[in-house]
């Protein structure tokens, strides 16, 4: 639980990258806060995976759920610099990044459908009567 305590802290920061605290902890800065916002959107991501598996002992690991989790901040931090981040691309540099964005949603949508076909097996149940052999 603490490694999640630390990514979800680490991944927050990084999310905001503010310059004062650049400046406080003696960091190298950057130009622009794309990459490291990226990369706390990732680390958070890797948080609530790690939560998510702490909560469910025996489960076996991040699993298909954690994936889901650190897919799914990395989309939305990427698609909010997209939206608000005022960022000067060219067309073929947003078409890739919207391209990731829908890449990463789509995937995260096709594996959580998965998880619930196979909750819904290994539950025995069927359409009629969800629950029920």
């Amino acid at each position: 639980m603490v490694d999640a305590i630390v990514n979800l802290a680490l991944g927050a920061l990084l999310m905001a990258f503010p310059a004062p605290l650049v400046r406080l902890l003696g960091v190298p800065g950057a130009a622009s806060a794309f990459y490291p916002s990226i990369l706390g959107a990732v680390l958070f991501g890797i948080g609530i995976a790690l939560v998510i598996d702490w909560s469910r002992p025996g489960a076996g690991g991040l699993g298909l759920r954690g994936a889901i989790a650190i897919n799914l901040c990395g989309a939305a931090a990427l698609a909010a610099w997209l939206i608000f981040g005022g960022l000067d691309l060219p067309s073929r540099g947003q078409v890739f990044l919207w391209l990731l964005v829908l890449l990463l949603g789509g995937l995260s949508a096709v594996e959580a459908a998965v998880a619930v076909i196979r909750g819904h097996r290994q539950a025995g149940g069927t359409r009629e009567n969800p629950g029920q052999p």
